[in-house]
């Protein structure tokens, strides 16, 4: 049975539950982009996809602008999958379960996929609708957003006529976006020097950090929320300094713009050691609670029995990964002079994964300035390299530029006014800290006038992400009004 069918407006959530109902997390997106062009085709549009399952639609104009110059539209079809402990959930087969809570819809134990399913349903509307009118739509709708831009950064804008965009991709109909920050992903590789474990060690501990709010990268890195794979090392060098603890299997976050909530390793001890290393991880679990009783008051340390590891990094290799970890600079690191109240750069730790070799890190540095990200990156390479140990640094995916704002923006100055009648009340014209795909647009098509128009939106990249369903039957209006005033 359909959840939203009692919320308004339906030629919307019509459209986010069907996608609700389609597996897409990021790299899994062919089903919903065959689904996308399906939808297209049934309605005589023309539709096409690359090979990452990027999807571009394109419908003529109607009511009167058929002639007016083309308007691109621009969303991501995939989402960030995170679950709450102990719920058992598929993402790559699964549809997302929604719930309706007040004024928002939820998804059960799951991340909603709100980010970017909401955006996506817009622009499905737009293209289904027969009454709205609007110029030339050109719809690009991105695969892999969720894991470094992939797919804006191959898109092939040759395609593309249009000198004007409207993203979807905003988490507030309190503002229109006109200029956002650019990233770069970096991984870290830290050798294990493999080794059996020691015949002393013969009692085996799972170590795991919960109860972690997580949450987005960059909205909200401002928060101070704990890090879990940064709680994780500092529990790790607080053992290795009082304990000859091995470790193996560190694991931790779901992907690299993703606050961590969760992470773990297997702990090989001695049987003397025991009841002092549940004492020390009972100590610090005290600490971090006063630490965070504001940021991040659910906080938890957990030892639980674990199966005996056929191998272990060695001392030195474990107390590198440990350390290497816990210096990783992360959370903000500076704050916008031009802008104030904005975050210009920050980094996140988003994941640990055991490999073949050891252990990989994955961070993603966010920036408004370009050389300030490589310069965050320069210091990661440094600590790296006096780190030794085979330890190394790589950057991992698309170095995304930033989207500059443009004060002069005819988009924005339509935008604008439509949003004061439709809404009552003057937006806020917003340059945030965060990293969109636009600056791979707005550099691939120089001159591309583009804006961005959100919704209510909260705790993205978590289970506990949110729409609020009155905010979209404020903001439907004002996109159809918007696109209609675009001759």
């Amino acid at each position: 049975m359909p959840t939203l069918t009692s919320i308004q407006p339906q030629e919307v959530f019509s459209f986010f539950e069907s996608l609700s109902n389609i597996p897409r997390g990021s790299g899994n997106e062919k089903e919903v982009a065959d689904w996308v062009v399906d939808f297209a085709r049934e309605r005589g549009l023309e539709a096409t996809q690359d090979d990452l399952h990027c999807v571009l639609v394109k419908k003529p104009g109607q009511h009167g602008l058929e002639g007016a110059p083309p308007l691109i539209l621009h969303g991501h079809l995939d989402m960030v999958c995170e679950k709450e402990d102990g719920v058992t959930h598929d993402f790559e087969q699964d549809p997302i379960e929604l719930l309706i809570d007040g004024d928002f819809v939820t998804a059960n134990g799951t991340s909603l996929g709100a980010d970017n399913g909401i955006g996506v349903s817009y622009i499905l509307a737009l293209l289904d609708s027969k009454d709205i009118p609007h110029p030339p739509l050109e719809a690009v709708l991105t695969a892999m957003e969720e894991k470094g831009k992939v797919g804006a950064a191959q898109f092939d804008t040759s395609k593309l006529s249009g000198k004007r965009m409207i993203d979807f991709n905003w988490i507030t109909d309190k503002e229109i976006l006109a200029g956002c920050s650019g990233d770069v992903t970096f991984t870290v590789d830290v050798p294990a020097e493999w080794e059996p474990v020691p015949g002393t060690h013969t009692e085996t501990r799972l170590l795991k950090v919960r109860g972690l709010a997580g949450g987005h990268c960059e909205f909200d890195i401002h928060l101070e929320r704990a890090n879990a794979v940064l709680v994780l090392a500092r529990a790790l060098t607080t053992l290795m300094d009082r304990f000859d603890v091995r470790i193996s299997d560190p694991h931790g976050g779901a992907q690299n713009n993703a606050i961590p909530a969760d992470a773990q390793v297997v702990l090989s001890l001695r049987p003397e050691d025991v009841r002092a290393v549940a004492d020390a991880v009972s100590e610090l679990e005290r600490t971090l609670l006063n630490e965070y009783r504001k940021a991040d008051p659910g906080i938890r340390l957990e030892l639980d029995s674990a199966e005996r590891p056929e191998d272990v990094f060695s001392a030195a290799a474990g107390a590198r990964f440990a350390r290497l970890t816990a210096l990783i600079p992360n959370g903000v690191l500076s704050w916008s002079l031009t802008v104030p109240g904005i975050v210009e750069s920050s980094n996140n730790l988003g994941t640990v994964r055991t490999t073949a070799d050891g252990a990989r890190l994955m961070s993603t540095i966010t920036a408004a300035v370009t050389s300030r990200k490589h310069e965050i990156l320069d210091r990661v390479r440094s600590l790296v390299a006096l780190a030794g140990g085979g330890a190394s640094v790589e950057q991992y995916g698309l170095d995304a530029p930033e989207f500059p704002y443009r004060p002069d923006s005819k988009l924005l100055d339509v935008a604008r006014k439509a949003y004061s009648e439709v809404m009552g009340t003057d937006p806020e014209v917003h340059v945030s800290q965060c990293s969109l795909e636009l600056g791979m647009f707005s550099q691939k098509l120089p001159g591309l006038d583009i804006i961005s128009i959100g919704t209510e939106l909260h705790d993205l990249h978590s289970p506990k992400e949110s729409v609020n369903f009155t905010s979209v039957a404020r903001v439907w209006p004002l996109i159809r009004e918007v696109v209609s005033r675009l001759h």
